[in-house]
C-alpha cells in the first residue's frame, strides 16, 4: 500500500501544478539572473571538488568491479577523484587494511593488531575482524552480531576502549565517562538492575533513567537522564551486584549506566598489555523490580542475537583475534584501489580507522601507502562517530592521539572528520554539565581547549538528506535550502571560515527508494551539487556515492540501485540510472575537469509557484579558458519553461550576454523514464541526453523543458 501511494504520487502531482501552470507562465518574465558582482564568485578545482567514492563490495561483486570494462564505465561518468569509504566501523569491526602485520599476542595471535608498514604482497582485499568484547546489539552488520552483556553467556564481556583511559588521554577518566544504555523498546516499571561485572570494573557509577517521552538514542534534547534515588555507587567492589535503585517502580524504557572511575584491575587476558587493565567491563547486565517476596525479576532477555534486549554503550576494546575475521565482507586493498584506474591518477581521499584499532595501525597505514608513492589528498578519521552515538570528547581524544601519531610519520598531512552520518541538521548530543548539545561545537571546543585546531584540515560529512520511504516531488525543492541551513549551521558552532567543508559520500536517501531511479534523482543530484559548493564555499569538495554497477535490489519501496547502472547477476551493465546522466552533464558539460580553477558565480531563477517554490535554480560557471556555462534545472514537474538570462552587477542588468554559438544538452523527462516492473525495472527511453547548438541573439530566450537539466556553454561579450 505504501509502495502504491508513492508511485502514484509521482504520475498524479504533475497534475496538481498543472492547475497553476497557466498562471505561471503569463505571471512575470522568467529570468535567470547571473550576479558578476566583485567579490561574489567562489572558485573551485572540479578535480578536488567534485569525485566519487568506494564503498565496502560484496565477496561475488567483488573481482567484476575490478575488471576492465566496470572501470572504464564507471570513469564514463566524469567524475574527478575519488574517496575510499572506511565501512567496518560501521560494523563495530577491527579493520586490517594490510592482513600482514603483528599481534600484541603473538603466541595466541590475538589482541591488538597492527598492519606492517613494509610493502610486500600487492593488497588486493581488506577485512573486518568482529570484537570479542561487543557491548552493542545493532549496527550494519548481519544478525549474527550482538551485543556481549544480553548473551546469556557468563564467559563474555563487554569491554570500554582503553584508550579514552588517563592512561592513554592525559586527562581524568571522569573527563570521558563511559556509559551502557538499556533499549526495553516499550516503558517498563524499574526498580532494581543487576550488573556482573568482569574486570576492571567501576568503582564509582551511577544508574539512570530516561525521562522524555522520545528515544533517548535519536532525540537526544527531548529528554534528560534522571538518577535514581538510590542509584549513584561511589565505593564499588566488583562481583555480581543486585541493587535496589528506588523504593517506587519508574516507568521508563531506557537506562543508562555512567561510569567515572575504575579498578584498573586486570581482564581475562593478563597483565601483560596495560590495556588489558583499563577502561570498565561487564560481563551481564539485567534490570527489573522486585516481587513482594524480595525476588528480583529480570526484565531483560538474554540470548546470543538480535532478539536480546539492545544495549548501546559509549565505545568498545578493539581486542579481537585471528579467528574473528569476516570474508563476505571485503573492502579493497590499497594497491588495488590505487592502482586499478578508479583514481583517475588524482590524489585520493583515503581513511584511517580508530574506535577499533590503534594509532600505531593507522600510523603504519599511512606510511605504507606513501612507501608506494600513492597520492593522497588528505585523510578521514574515521567514519560516522555520531551513528555509534559516540560523545563529541571521545572522538576528540581519539582524534588527537591519531593525529599526533600520523603527524610524526608526515607533518604536511591533512586530516579531518567527523565523517557526519548524513543529517541535514546541527548534530545534537545529551547535554555536557553546561547545557552544550552541539556534537561539533563540543568537538571543536574539545581541540581550542588543547591548542590543538591545527590538526584539523577539513570538517566532512556524509549528504543522505531524505527518508526513504516519505519522499514526494517537493522534497526536491528543499535541497538548496538543506545545504544552506546545515553548512550555516556548522560555521556558527565554530568551524573557521578557512577550514573547507567536505561532503564525502550522498545519495537521495541512506536506503533505496523509488525516486532514487526516476528523473527525480537526476535532478536532485543536479541541484545538489551546484548548491552544496555554493553554500560550502572556497575550499569545498562533493563525492557522490559510488559509481559501480550493481544488481537491482529490493528497497523501502520497490527495486533499485544505488549507483549510476543497471546490472545483471554478472555485473555486466544492462542500463543506466538518471545520475548517471546527471553525472555526464555535471562533469563534462557544465565543468571541464583537468582545465583548473574555475569560478562559481551566483544563479537564481525568479519562477515560483504558488507554494513560493523555486520552480528554477541555476548556477553559472565561468570556466579557465574564459568559457561561461550555466547548468540550470526547470523544477517542474509538468511544464517547460523559456527564460532568458541576465548578467547582473548589483541587482542591475549590464550589456554581457551571451555571444556566438553556444552549446544547449538537456537531459529530463523527454530522455528518461523508470519503468516500475520488480526484479525486471528498466528505464525506457534511457537517454541520452538532447544536444543541440544555436547562434545566440539578443532577447534569446531558452525553453527548459519540464523536470530537466539543462547545460548552456559559450562565450559571453560585453563585459
Amino acid at each position: 500500500m505504501r509502495s502504491f501511494c508513492l508511485r502514484t504520487f509521482f504520475v498524479s502531482a504533475p497534475l496538481l501544478i498543472l492547475a497553476i501552470g497557466s498562471d505561471i507562465r503569463t505571471a512575470s518574465a522568467q529570468t535567470v539572473h547571473v550576479d558578476l558582482s566583485a567579490g561574489k564568485a567562489i572558485a573551485f578545482d572540479p578535480d578536488k571538488a567534485m569525485g566519487t567514492s568506494m564503498d565496502i563490495l560484496g565477496a561475488k561483486e567483488f573481482n567484476a568491479v575490478f575488471t576492465e570494462p566496470v572501470i572504464k564505465a564507471g570513469l564514463s561518468a566524469g567524475w574527478g577523484p575519488i574517496t575510499y569509504r572506511q565501512n567496518t566501523e560501521l560494523t563495530y569491526d577491527a579493520w586490517h587494511w594490510n592482513p600482514n602485520g603483528t599481534w600484541s599476542d603473538a603466541e595466541h595471535k590475538s589482541g591488538y593488531f597492527t598492519g606492517s608498514a613494509e610493502p610486500k604482497d600487492s593488497l588486493r582485499e581488506s577485512y573486518g575482524y568482529r570484537l570479542e568484547h561487543r557491548g552493542t546489539t545493532r549496527s550494519d552488520s548481519g544478525q549474527d552480531e550482538y551485543s556481549r552483556m544480553t548473551d546469556g553467556d557468563a564467559a563474555t564481556y563487554w569491554k570500554s576502549n582503553p584508550y579514552l583511559t588517563s592512561r592513554f588521554t592525559g586527562e581524568a577518566d571522569s573527563a570521558h565517562p563511559q556509559w551502557v544504555v538499556i533499549d526495553f523498546a516499550m516503558p517498563q516499571e524499574i526498580d532494581a538492575i543487576r550488573i556482573a561485572w568482569a574486570n576492571p570494573y567501576a568503582t564509582s557509577y551511577v544508574v539512570q533513567y530516561w525521562s522524555g517521552k522520545s528515544s533517548a538514542l535519536e532525540r537526544e534534547t527531548d529528554g534528560l537522564w534522571v538518577s535514581f534515588p538510590q542509584g549513584e555507587v561511589s565505593d564499588g567492589r566488583g562481583g555480581d551486584v543486585v541493587q535496589r535503585l528506588a523504593e517506587q517502580p519508574v516507568a521508563t524504557r531506557f537506562l543508562r549506566i555512567l561510569m567515572t572511575a575504575s579498578s584498573n584491575s586486570c581482564d581475562t587476558h593478563g597483565s601483560e598489555d596495560a590495556r588489558n587493565c583499563v577502561g570498565y567491563a561487564i560481563g551481564e547486565i539485567g534490570a527489573g523490580n522486585f516481587t513482594s517476596l524480595g525476588e528480583f525479576v529480570d526484565l531483560v532477555k538474554h540470548v546470543p542475537g538480535q532478539a536480546q534486549t539492545m544495549t548501546q554503550v559509549s565505545s568498545v576494546d578493539p581486542w579481537h583475534t585471528e579467528a574473528g575475521i569476516v570474508s563476505s565482507r571485503i573492502q579493497t586493498g590499497f594497491d588495488l584501489f590505487f592502482t586499478s584506474g578508479y583514481t583517475n591518477h588524482l590524489p585520493a581521499l583515503i581513511p584511517v580507522a580508530m574506535f577499533y584499532t590503534t594509532p600505531e595501525d593507522a600510523a603504519a597505514e599511512i606510511a605504507y601507502i606513501e612507501k608506494r608513492g600513492y597520492p593522497i589528498s588528505g585523510v578521514e578519521m574515521s567514519e560516522e562517530p555520531d551513528g555509534a552515538q559516540m560523545m563529541p570528547e571521545d572522538y576528540a581524544a581519539f582524534y588527537l592521539q591519531w593525529a599526533t601519531a600520523l603527524h610524526k610519520v608526515d607533518p604536511k598531512l591533512k586530516l579531518g572528520g567527523p565523517v557526519f552520518t548524513g543529517e541535514n541538521e546541527d548534530i545534537k548530543v545529551w547535554p555536557d554539565a553546561a547545557g552544550r548539545t552541539s556534537w561539533l561545537g563540543r568537538f571543536l571546543d574539545y581541540l581550542k581547549a588543547h591548542g590543538r585546531m591545527s590538526d584539523l584540515a577539513f570538517v566532512s560529512f556524509e549528504h543522505y538528506p531524505l527518508d526513504p520511504c516519505n519522499i514526494n516531488w517537493s522534497d526536491l525543492y528543499r535541497e538548496p535550502q538543506l545545504w544552506k541551513g546545515t553548512l550555516d549551521a556548522w560555521r556558527e558552532d565554530g568551524v573557521p571560515s578557512d577550514v573547507p567543508l567536505y561532503n564525502t559520500e550522498s545519495n537521495v536517501s541512506w536506503s533505496l527508494t523509488d525516486p532514487m531511479q526516476d528523473v527525480f534523482a537526476g535532478l536532485w543530484l543536479a541541484d545538489s551539487v551546484g548548491a552544496f559548493l555554493t553554500e560550502a564555499g572556497p575550499g569545498a569538495e562533493y563525492y557522490q556515492f559510488f559509481v559501480n554497477p550493481d544488481q537491482l535490489q529490493k528497497g523501502c519501496q520497490s527495486w533499485g540501485t544505488f549507483g549510476s547502472f543497471v546490472a545483471d547477476e554478472k555485473l555486466e551493465i544492462k542500463g543506466y540510472t538518471a545520475e548517471y546522466f546527471a553525472s555526464q552533464l555535471l562533469n563534462l558539460d557544465w565543468v571541464k575537469h583537468g582545465a583548473g580553477m574555475h569560478q562559481l558565480y551566483p544563479a537564481a531563477g525568479d519562477l515560483e509557484d504558488e507554494a513560493h517554490h523555486k520552480l528554477i535554480t541555476a548556477y553559472a560557471v565561468k570556466r579557465p579558458d574564459g568559457a561561461w556555462s550555466l547548468l540550470i534545472l526547470n523544477k517542474d514537474p509538468s511544464n517547460a519553461h523559456p527564460v532568458s538570462i541576465a548578467f547582473e552587477e548589483s541587482g542591475k542588468e549590464t550589456a554581457a550576454q551571451f555571444s556566438g554559438a553556444v552549446k544547449m544538452v538537456t537531459f529530463g523527462a523527454a530522455e528518461y523514464v523508470w519503468r516500475w516492473s520488480g526484479a525486471s525495472s528498466h528505464a525506457d527511453p534511457d537517454g541520452p541526453p538532447k544536444r543541440s547548438e544555436m547562434e545566440w541573439k539578443k532577447g534569446q530566450k531558452v525553453l527548459l523543458p519540464k523536470a530537466s537539466i539543462t547545460v548552456l556553454t559559450g562565450r559571453v561579450a560585453g563585459k
